[in-house]
């Protein structure tokens, strides 16, 4: 179990095959953990494109059940979880990465695209958390229970009302789109990116089709891709398509 310290900071990661460097983000909130990619994703990764990519992964921080901790910084939760994934890839001497995240990892994908653009060569947005108007407080709602009363358990240092104003920060100040930048800034990005959409009720496929049509140098996977499962396997090919036409030679 590889552990990459920073600082109060640890973060669990795992990697798989060699070749140009490829993190891969699970999903599952911010209780994304390994495990996910074997579990909860229509495809792994890790063992699906190990053959030609350097796959590295991670817990994110004090996800309940995985390995990783640190502060929650409650004035700049996406930052706190920049800081990790950028500083992760520092640790292990890479500067230029392909990404692929999965649910909350879109809206980490775009903060990375923000912070470090230059080191990002393709994104993939995977099935990715977005907003829905028909249900605002979700993430909100979802995380308090889900997350914030565990970790208070554990942690005597993190308290509800401390959690409570991280996932306001989070989801609340900037809640009509992928949570962690503007439409503005989607806008702009110049770096290729491939959406895999989604259409659950974390994961609205008009959050994900509209990311798609705003950056300029985006496209999208057929819909739907997650099932009937026979569908998965194209979707795979043009993701493989995508990341090598991505991959410096």
């Amino acid at each position: 179990m590889p552990i990459y310290k920073r600082g109060s900071v640890e973060i669990h990661y795992e990697e798989a095959g060699s070749g140009f460097p490829l993190l891969v983000i699970p999903g599952g909130g911010l209780n994304a953990t390994i495990p996910y990619l074997s579990t909860r994703t229509p495809f792994n990764p890790m063992t699906e494109l190990s053959d030609e990519w350097r796959c590295i992964t991670m817990d994110l921080r004090n996800a309940i059940g995985g390995g990783s901790s640190g502060p929650v910084e409650v004035d700049r939760p996406w930052d706190s979880y920049a800081d990790d994934q950028l500083g992760l890839m520092d640790h292990l001497g890479i500067d230029k990465f392909l990404v692929i995240g999965f649910c909350i990892g879109g809206p980490f994908i775009w903060k990375m695209l923000q912070r470090a653009p230059e080191r990002v060569v393709a994104a993939v947005p995977a099935t990715p958390s977005g907003f829905r108007p028909e249900v605002p407080d979700l993430f909100y709602r979802n995380n308090m229970k889900n997350w914030a009363s565990a970790i208070c358990e554990k942690r005597p240092d993190v308290t509800m009302e401390m959690c409570s104003a991280f996932l306001k920060k989070m989801y609340h100040e900037n809640n009509d789109f992928v949570f962690s930048v503007t439409r503005d800034f989607v806008r702009g990005v110049k770096t290729p990116i491939l959406v895999m959409p989604d259409d659950t009720e974390p994961h609205p496929y008009a959050a994900a089709e509209e990311s798609a049509l705003l950056a300029p140098n985006a496209q999208m996977t057929f819909f739907p891709w997650k099932e009937p499962k026979d569908r998965v396997a194209l979707a795979v090919r043009h993701l493989r398509t995508f990341l090598k036409a991505n991959t410096p030679r």
